[in-house]
């Protein structure tokens, strides 16, 4: 089976620059309005965060390179490709409501199984699917505070949003690559 083109991925993209300008901006406004002392305290709060969350993001982007190494690209078209139907998108979402983790685990292997075959359909409900069904978030903060019928029907209630997210993102994927074409 041939790979897929690729397309490199520039370090610094238009999306990098936002965020950049944003933060030299909101840098210099805090600097100008609430002086130096203000401004140092802020960076070494950030920086200080920046090395908290450094290992976590390397972690869950190892995890993301790891799962493209270890899936077979055949089986992953085959089960949440772009020909797997509607019980392609069913498996992202059961996959997305029971992985355990963050975003920066969740992300990372999202990006992975793009990268190994999976579709964006597949992996906008996989995202969608742990974002409103992981049942960490529901069992550590949701039971606790709102009871188990609140969390019952929130569940029931969320469990088509992932699925027609998914249908959605297929069918724009498809008109999109069907306009460049």
């Amino acid at each position: 089976m041939n790979e897929p083109v690729r397309r490199p991925r520039a370090v610094f993209d238009w999306s990098a620059a936002v965020i950049m300008i944003l933060s030299l901006g909101s840098a210099g406004w805090v600097l100008v309005r609430d002086g130096s002392d203000r401004f140092l305290a802020i960076l070494t709060d950030d920086l200080s965060l920046f090395g908290i969350m450094l290992p976590k993001v390397l972690a869950g982007c190892l995890i993301g390179a790891f799962v493209t190494l270890l899936l077979p690209r055949e089986t992953v078209a085959r089960w949440v490709g772009s020909d797997s139907g509607f019980p392609g998108l069913l498996l992202a979402t059961l996959a997305g409501a029971i992985l355990p983790g963050g975003p920066f685990t969740i992300y990372p292997v999202a990006g992975a199984f793009l990268a190994v075959g999976a579709d964006a359909g597949a992996a906008c409900a996989f995202v969608i699917s742990w974002t409103l069904l992981g049942y960490t978030r529901a069992i550590v903060w949701e039971l606790p505070f709102f009871g188990a019928d609140f969390v019952m029907w929130r569940v029931i209630f969320s469990i088509p949003l992932p699925i027609l997210a998914g249908l959605l993102a297929r069918f724009a994927w498809r008109f999109v690559r069907e306009r460049s074409a």
